[in-house]
């Protein structure tokens, strides 16, 4: 499965089953998020047979069965939050492709508990990313049209249209899509607004680029 297939097949899964991660795609999730942290200065971590991220009502009524996740974090400074976005929706297809599935967490879960699985000196957690077999494997999210949030200077290119589409797949916070999108020529230029915009805004920014193909634009 490429991540194109991966980003129009993953659905946000909250409940997931008690069948283990094997400890080969265990380890390919660990070797690609290291990749990431070294590149953008994060310190994300991977916690797995885990169950302190979230409390006890949670764990009954929202995120059952939910012992393996990725904590989002890194050196508190400009661009934390679009590179954990960025990164986090590369981790999140990547899962896809090895059969798992996922869910963006931004706010809902228990920071005692997952500070207490965090990196050593991690910095500024910015939420977590659930991981393993999902009891369903989730329904597609309401989606914005595209002309909603995107614009062109004259016709639009194929690539520019598949990237807009691809950005509408992204998950982002309260299933807002409060993005803008403006290109011209092979210029793009992209903002987000909301209470997590620079998080969305990576994670738009990341599905985009699967979209459209990174060599076909640039960013402004």
């Amino acid at each position: 499965m490429t991540l194109e297939e991966a980003m129009r097949t993953r659905h946000t899964v909250r409940r997931y089953t008690e069948e283990k991660i094997p400890q080969d795609l265990l380890a390919r999730l660990d070797e690609r998020m290291r990749g990431s942290n070294e590149r953008r200065g994060l310190a994300m971590s991977l916690v797995t047979e885990n169950t302190e991220a979230f409390g006890p009502a949670l764990k009954l009524f929202l995120a059952k069965g939910v012992r393996n996740y990725l904590i989002l974090a890194g050196p508190d400074r400009p661009g934390l939050d679009e590179a954990v976005g960025y990164c986090g929706a590369d981790m999140m297809l990547f899962a896809q492709t090895l059969g798992l599935n996922s869910w963006w967490v931004g706010g809902t879960y228990s920071r005692k508990g997952v500070e207490r699985n965090a990196a050593p000196g991690a910095g500024k957690i910015l939420g977590l990313i659930a991981l393993g077999y999902g009891r369903t494997q989730g329904v597609p999210h309401r989606s914005k049209r595209p002309e909603e949030v995107a614009s062109y200077a004259g016709p639009a290119p194929e690539w520019f249209v598949k990237g807009v589409e691809a950005l509408l797949l992204a998950p982002t916070a309260l299933n807002r899509q409060a993005f803008t999108v403006r290109g011209e020529g092979r210029k793009v230029s992209i903002t987000c607004g909301g209470a997590f915009s620079g998080v969305d805004l990576g994670i738009g920014k990341y599905h985009f680029e699967i979209g459209a193909g990174r060599e076909a634009f640039c960013w402004a």
